[in-house]
């Protein structure tokens, strides 16, 4: 059965986590609690979504929001580098990185678009997939010593995101003015408190503007309306419980601000890609998962 993989049992108590694997077996559909930064090197395989199934090509760097899923088929000599960074970390010390507008492109804005069920998949050229798969090696090995460098760390991490941002198609959303005082605000209020009852009207007051201005800023600055944010937010936190408690759907549903279980079911579902049923049944301990990734890229 597909799995949720949980950053509790893979960061070791850090904000990041960085591997290179080199995959000759089909990855089974999983989920995370944390975001996943995935970038693609030589070899063959499929790339498994909500939006069906497509061949893996040499330079794409796919981005997972926490509660997206996905897999792997057919693979043979595959490399795949995994840069992930915890979802507690986004909101307190890698929270800077929304700040930067070619980052919140590509860790906010593309895969929180709608109808992307927090997964985007977009390309570099090779020479920069290659460079950031070598420095995703290092971050590893720098990980791997048990030494504490935080400094060293954040450095690696800038590093391959930078290579990533800098090898991107830019896109008319790529460079911009830092963020709107205004959405930073609003965005920091929604994620600290996914489960009020919030309305557009509130929202706009606490930050003294127009109800209808502030949803023009979000859709410059984050791609969404502010209540189509929240929804965002409100599902990947509805995944994490989905995966690490034994609560009822409907109870999870309530707990970030869905009392409704139908009206629950149906939002989760059109995000997330699967029922909070479905999602649940592939939530499974990371154990397992981890021992046949392991024996994949041994």
């Amino acid at each position: 059965m597909p799995a949720t993989l949980h950053e509790h049992a893979l960061f070791a108590g850090g904000p990041v986590l960085a591997g290179v694997h080199h995959v000759d077996a089909d990855i089974e559909s999983h989920a995370h609690d944390f975001l996943e930064i995935a970038v693609i090197g030589t070899g063959r395989g499929r790339h498994v979504t909500s939006q069906g199934e497509h061949p893996l090509r040499r330079g794409q760097v796919i981005v997972l929001r926490p509660g997206a899923w996905h897999g792997f088929r057919d693979c043979a000599g595959l490399v795949v580098a995994n840069c992930c960074l915890s979802a507690q970390a986004l909101r307190a010390e890698l929270a800077a990185l929304y700040d930067l507008p070619m980052l919140r492109r590509m860790l906010w804005t593309d895969p929180v678009a709608s109808g992307a069920h927090g997964v985007a998949v977009t390309a570099v050229d090779p020479a920069a997939a290659e460079e950031a798969i070598a420095e995703i090696s290092l971050l590893e090995g720098d990980l791997a010593a048990g030494r504490r460098r935080p400094g060293r760390m954040l450095g690696r991490l800038i590093t391959v995101l930078g290579v990533l941002s800098d090898g991107r198609d830019p896109g008319p959303n790529t460079a911009g003015p830092a963020v709107h005082p205004a959405v930073a605000a609003t965005v920091a209020r929604l994620e600290a408190a996914p489960a009020h009852p919030w309305r557009l009207d509130d929202l706009a007051q606490a930050v003294s503007l127009d109800p209808d201005y502030l949803g023009r800023l979000f859709r410059r600055y984050v791609g969404l309306t502010p209540l189509g944010f929240l929804a965002r937010v409100r599902a990947e936190r509805a995944a994490t419980l989905l995966a690490h408690s034994t609560l009822p759907a409907a109870r999870v549903g309530a707990a970030v601000g869905w009392d409704d279980p139908t009206y629950f079911a149906r939002r989760f579902r059109a995000l997330v890609g699967l029922t909070p049923t479905e999602y649940r049944r592939r939530s499974r301990s990371a154990g397992a998962f981890q021992t046949a990734d392991r024996r994949t890229t041994q």
